[in-house]
């Protein structure tokens, strides 16, 4: 078990999936990939009893209750574990995650999901505001693969190509320096949630 050298004692950890969505993983960039990191440290979490959190866009594109909406059955919630319905990049934003996590002793984050450098980029910064620590698991984080059609020309702007984004990402990440918190990035088989190093 590590420690915060900031607060001197150990990480109470919860699993953060965003955004694992029907519709989203389809386009989502090595898909299978991510789903089978997330699963895992899913297995992981709930066997050291750590808290296992779902963060559920929902709007006119993805609305309640149709198939696209519904998280990936790969990584379908089960008893004990909590969904969040969420309306904004941002998975704190006029929801009850912030309640969430304190209610169950959280003291840092372990964020996984879609997509790279919108939700789960925004809720790692804004978990990093509101005073958890935070492990961005650098092979549980997707983007979406885009059309050629929809990169635009270089004068209005281009997206990154997927994998340069997410490894973009994880290079911010590992180089953030946040008073205070505890930034880290971890493959997911170095994740610890609290049973000693993975096997």
């Amino acid at each position: 078990m590590t420690v915060n050298p900031a607060s001197g004692v150990p990480p109470a950890p919860a699993l953060l999936v965003i955004d694992m969505q029907n519709t989203l993983v389809a386009i989502a960039h090595r898909a299978s990939a991510t789903v089978a990191a997330v699963a895992g440290l899913q297995e992981r979490a709930r066997a050291a009893g750590a808290p296992v959190v779902f963060a559920q866009q929902q709007d006119e594109e993805l609305e309640p209750g149709t198939e696209g909406w519904r998280i990936v059955p790969e990584l379908a919630p089960v008893a004990g574990d909590t969904v969040v319905p969420k309306a904004a990049p941002d998975s704190f934003l006029g929801t009850e995650l912030d309640a969430v996590l304190r209610a169950r002793g959280v003291t840092e984050v372990v964020v996984t999901g879609f997509a790279t450098e919108i939700c789960v980029e925004s809720t790692a910064r804004q978990a990093l505001s509101r005073g958890y620590d935070v492990v961005l698991v650098a092979d549980g984080h997707t983007t979406s693969v885009q059309p050629a059609a929809s990169v635009r020309p270089a004068a209005s702007g281009r997206y990154a190509a997927p994998a340069a984004s997410v490894a973009h990402h994880n290079e911010i990440y590992r180089n953030l320096r946040f008073p205070g918190r505890r930034v880290r990035v971890l493959p997911a088989a170095e994740v610890d949630f609290g049973r000693g190093t993975p096997s």
